[in-house]
């Protein structure tokens, strides 16, 4: 009888706080979503976004208990002690001018930048160990990243999470553009999300129909957010963002029909059981159904309309959890089909876009020229505008030259790190006002280094690639938004507008905010080669030489050998 006390005690203990009803809610939500936009040229984009938000400060908190975050990416929080991380991988370039502006950006190849806390007392130390770990999470060649590709802004990439100060000290950034992105790199991303490929909107990841598409961006965006609107507690996010766009489907009847099963050769049968919100998100801003040019196959239960991107757009929306959106056969095929041919539309050009190329001719000298498009027809921008050049190409600054409208200008703020050989790259900032409805270029001359052998890649032919240039707008805003407001879909605009911490007891105030919002596409330059024929030739000549020599000394042991042995006599 004894004996059987303690156990009583015990089994009421943890069978109480049930019992009585207080048990308590999770700390992790998880939201996910699908937004898609048929295209002007035909084409359809489907962009997919995970968010994981966890009530929880790692950097204060031992935490040994993971549910929904991935355990993988919270210890590296905790570990390197991060404040933000903004890695992506793409494979193909966002077409701009044909596809209009895009949910976000990211350039071709693998990006990283990342922003430590100010208790990081060696951040290129850190920097280093965190990019291994990261290969080793996502399966890819990060590891490359060292200080000839790393960089440190001073003006660029502000956080875009809470941030008591921006001692650029504590940012790191690097781009490689050769990386490649293959199912190696999208299984490990899949394998970070709560319900992996299992369940949800996750399940139309099918990775052959995925990578046959004209472009492929996944990424990756952890940050600290407010939990509450007067911002007294911090709570961790984590975004999984995945981009891609299909070639038009044109059927025999010339019209770009879609459908959900022929994007992804799957359809949707249930949402993720463990995440709060599963919506799907189609773009219907273009379609005139008054004159019943085209048929949404369900039709929506309800629509959304907001400004994105600049402009205002019509959304229908596909709720997974409202049971009577997913039929009795328990399969949701979204399908758009046109009653009639629709006619070609010219996308909305973003008011700020770049473009980059290589001018002159020869492997000797050339002019790296960048132009910064302002389309807007009476308002002027100022422009941030990085480059990250490598160390084998000199970098003339005295022949810095910005042009706009036939006359030259001089930019407001110029930081200017020179490269060191094998060491580190250039880094040029630059703060540009783009004058209204203007193209503004700014062209360098470099010339090229010689470079050691070794140093090839082993296609040397193909050149070498240049970092995209970022090109990051300050644009006034005056914020006044209710905490509903930065919850709005699609895609959460909340991770465009970057967040400072306020005071407790206070609102948010007008501020100026600054939007890394553009890429300029990277560049493949020829360089001064080496002719490798010569080493071959040359080695080939060594060993036949050898060889030649080698023959004839076998040759006379062998007859000397014969003769000794036909007289019987010793050969010494």
């Amino acid at each position: 009888m004894a004996a059987a006390l303690p156990l009583a005690v015990l089994v009421l203990l943890l069978l109480g706080p049930v019992g009585r009803g207080h048990a308590e809610p999770p700390r992790d939500t998880l939201r996910e979503e699908l937004v898609i936009t048929p295209l002007p040229s035909g084409d359809v984009a489907a962009t997919f976004q995970f968010r994981t938000r966890w009530d929880s400060d790692l950097q204060r908190e031992e935490v040994s208990h993971y549910r929904l975050f991935p355990k993988a990416l919270g210890q590296l929080i905790s570990k390197y002690s991060l404040r933000e991380l903004h890695l992506s991988f793409t494979q193909g370039f966002w077409r701009t001018r044909y596809w209009g502006p895009p949910f976000l950006q990211a350039p071709s190849g693998a990006e990283l930048w990342v922003w430590f806390q100010d208790s990081v007392t060696d951040v290129d130390k850190s920097w280093k160990e965190l990019s291994n770990v990261l290969s080793g999470i996502f399966c890819a060649s990060l590891n490359f990243i060292d200080s000839t590709n790393t960089v440190t802004p001073t003006a660029s990439f502000k956080p875009l999470g809470l941030a008591n100060g921006t001692d650029h000290s504590f940012l790191r950034y690097a781009v490689l553009p050769r990386e490649v992105v293959c199912t190696e790199n999208l299984t490990p991303w899949k394998k970070l999300l709560p319900c992996s490929s299992k369940a949800g909107l996750s399940v139309l990841l099918k990775a052959d129909r995925l990578f046959h598409t004209s472009y492929h961006s996944q990424a990756v965006h952890i940050r600290p957010v407010c939990r509450n609107a007067r911002c007294t507690s911090i709570s961790w996010e984590l975004r999984q963002t995945l981009s891609v766009v299909y070639d038009a489907f044109v059927t025999a009847q010339g019209k770009k029909d879609w459908s959900l099963f022929r994007m992804f050769s799957r359809t949707l049968t249930e949402p993720c059981p463990l995440a709060s919100e599963s919506r799907v998100y189609v773009d219907i801003t273009s379609y005139n159904q008054d004159n019943e040019t085209l048929e949404v196959n369900p039709p929506p239960t309800t629509t959304y309309q907001d400004v994105t991107l600049g402009t205002r757009k019509t959304y229908a929306i596909y709720d997974l959890l409202d049971m009577a959106v997913i039929n009795s056969s328990r399969n949701l095929n979204l399908q758009l089909k046109w009653k009639s041919p629709p006619e070609n539309e010219t996308p909305p050009a973003p008011f700020l876009h770049a473009q980059r190329y290589v001018s002159g001719y020869g492997l000797q000298n050339g002019v790296l020229n960048t132009l910064l498009y302002n389309t807007h027809p009476y308002r002027a921008f100022p422009v941030l505008l990085l480059d990250a050049v490598p160390w084998y190409l000199r970098l003339y600054v005295h022949t810095l030259t910005i042009t706009s409208k036939g006359k030259e200008s001089k930019p407001s703020y110029v930081h200017y790190q020179p490269a060191q050989d094998r060491l580190q790259p250039h880094l040029l900032e630059m703060l540009i006002q783009l004058p209204a409805n203007s193209a503004t270029k700014v062209s360098i001359q470099f010339e090229r280094a010689l470079l050691k052998w070794t140093e090839y890649t082993p296609d040397p032919n193909h050149g070498f690639y240049i970092s995209p240039s970022v090109l990051s707008a300050l644009v006034p805003s005056v914020v006044a938004a209710k905490p509903v407001d930065w919850e709005e879909s699609p895609l959460f605009k909340t991770l465009r507008a970057p967040l400072s911490r306020q005071p407790r007891g206070g609102g948010r105030r007008p501020r100026k905010k600054l939007l890394s919002d553009g890429r300029a596409p990277s560049l493949t330059l020829s360089t001064r080669r080496l002719s490798f024929d010569q080493l071959y030739v040359s080695s080939h000549v060594s060993v036949s030489t050898c060889d030649v020599f080698c023959q004839k000394g076998s040759q006379r042991r062998t007859a000397r050998a014969i003769l000794c042995a036909s007289t019987r006599s010793p050969c010494w």
